[in-house]
């Protein structure tokens, strides 16, 4: 059995006809947060593997190790013309290109290893590193205590040499005010 509405005949007929016309579509729940709502919309921007090149630049020292850390710096990551895998540029000093070269497999398998497997090739660019070195620990400096002048002075008044004298009483003093923390 059919149930009809009270409506009037004509709005139901105008009903039936909008109602053919519209699809309905289903409603995304509302994000969690906003942090899920921009990684949701960045999975559709960015490509497949994302931005891979600040996670290696951040990690690099671990992954490659300090001692090639220091002569070479990842520069950019990009799609390999051959197919499959991604091409890994890497900048090094001239000095050390040849070392980097030898130990490009070794690296090549790193990465790949962190970065989920698909680094195919590795290129070498020769040149000065972006990222300077970070600055050595300056060493704080005491001053000298009154016994300790004093030890100092009778310990050098023995040279006859003058000049050579001084150089000592100041490699002393450099050596006494230096703290070791």
């Amino acid at each position: 059995m059919v149930n009809r509405s009270s409506l009037d005949p004509i709005e139901e007929a105008r009903a039936r006809i909008a109602l053919r016309y519209r699809r309905a579509r289903p409603m995304a729940a509302a994000p969690k947060s906003v942090g899920s709502a921009i990684m949701k919309l960045a999975r559709k921007k960015l490509p497949e593997k994302g931005p891979a090149i600040g996670r290696l630049k951040i990690q690099w020292a671990e992954i490659v190790g300090a001692s090639l850390a220091k002569v070479c710096e990842p520069e950019k990551i990009g799609a390999s013309g051959k197919g499959k895998g991604r091409v890994l540029t890497v900048r090094c000093i001239p000095a050390a290109s040849t070392m980097v070269q030898h130990q490009s497999e070794l690296i090549r398998q790193r990465v790949s290893v962190s970065l989920g497997g698909d680094v195919r090739e590795i290129r070498i660019n020769q040149g000065p590193l972006k990222q300077s070195p970070p600055p050595a620990p300056t060493r704080k400096r005491r001053p000298l205590t009154a016994s300790e002048r004093e030890d100092l002075l009778n310990s050098v008044s023995k040279i006859e040499d003058a000049g050579l004298r001084k150089a000592v009483l100041a490699l002393g003093e450099a050596v006494l005010t230096t703290d070791e923390s």
